[in-house]
């Protein structure tokens, strides 16, 4: 076990923040996250500091300063067929494995279900935390269980897909489980006979663009990385977390009040109302394409803010703020964010 001092976590952290833990650790194994929790050292790490924080991906956090505490860093990987019976494959993958390498074996293997949540940046252990979601398709769908160790327990502990409170992008880990699990490993459920969805937004018109006339899981994931890739930033290129705020539900009463003032509102029905387009609401406020300082709205997608080299976290979170207080002006819905603020 091998523990680092004042370490950066610009690389560790999609938006490039160049921020710095005070310790480190790199946990590639169960054994090694075990071994962690139960060293003495793990309470001498973490007391009287800001506790400790699990990273997979780090696509999802805006850090707004260093982190006076342990980060471990979830490199925990391996994908393995645990069964199959006549309709399913049951396969679990490592929370250290890249979401999208994930997805694309699943592909490979004809493992269908998953297509419509190709490109996600981030690792298979944050999905079940997010309820990560698009094009129609939410994990919570191909979720069988995960395995995770307890903290104060330091015991395997095995959730359900009840256990879980999934949401819209939320679940029991960001409430209730908050800061109590790590997670080691996500089994899905995953179809023998795909069931294409291919209605929600321009997938149809992007397999037709690809000259596909019979769709398949493999034509699916490929228009919606198509898609993904002509709308949102690269990472790599440009710092970014993807997107930043949810889209918002409000009541039908609520819904029709601001259609008579904007007419042409996107909205979807949702289980809890309307679910209203938070990228439509931002540019509406006039915020794509705006740059302050170092950080900006990205020009063709409002709902994501950028880090254009050196921005720093409370550049970015002071943005959201006012992003939020410009849309509660204008059409009096509350933004929530979607990434997590450290």
């Amino acid at each position: 076990m091998n523990i680092s001092e004042n370490v950066s976590l610009r690389k560790f952290n999609t938006f490039g923040i160049d921020v710095h833990a005070k310790y480190f650790l790199e946990a590639d194994s169960v054994f090694t996250v075990q071994q962690f929790l139960e060293d003495k050292a793990f309470t001498s790490f973490t007391e009287g500091r800001n506790g400790f924080l699990v990273l997979g991906g780090g696509s999802n956090v805006l850090f707004t300063g260093d982190f006076n505490g342990v980060v471990i860093k979830n490199n925990i990987k391996g994908i393995e067929l645990l069964r199959q019976d006549a309709h399913h494959y049951y396969v679990r993958a490592g929370a250290g494995e890249i979401w999208h390498q994930f997805v694309m074996h699943c592909i490979r293997e004809n493992y269908a279900g998953v297509e419509n949540l190709s490109l996600i940046p981030g690792s298979v252990g944050a999905a079940p935390i997010q309820n990560i979601g698009a094009y129609g398709v939410e994990q919570k769908e191909v979720f069988h269980e995960l395995e995770a160790i307890s903290i104060h327990e330091k015991k395997r502990v095995v959730f359900s897909s009840p256990d879980c409170r999934f949401g819209y992008r939320d679940s029991i880990f960001k409430h209730e489980a908050k800061g109590k699990f790590i997670i080691t490993s996500v089994t899905f459920k995953l179809s023998k006979t795909p069931i294409l969805n291919t209605s929600y937004g321009a997938i149809n018109a992007e397999l037709e663009k690809m000259g596909v006339r019979e769709p398949s899981i493999t034509s699916v994931s490929q228009a919606v990385c198509n898609i993904r890739k002509s709308k949102l930033p690269d990472p790599e290129k440009i710092g970014n977390a993807g997107s930043f705020f949810k889209n918002p539900v409000v009541s039908e009463d609520k819904f029709q009040l601001i259609k008579k003032d904007f007419p042409g509102i996107p909205s979807y029905k949702d289980p809890l109302g309307i679910k209203l387009a938070a990228g439509w609401l931002i540019e509406q406020c006039g915020w794509k394409g705006k740059q302050l300082g170092q950080t900006g709205v990205h020009k063709d997608q409002a709902l994501v803010l950028v880090n254009y080299g050196h921005a720093k976290g409370e550049e970015v979170l002071e943005l959201s703020s006012k992003i939020i207080h410009s849309v509660k002006e204008k059409f009096g819905v509350e933004l929530e964010r979607e990434v997590v603020v450290i």
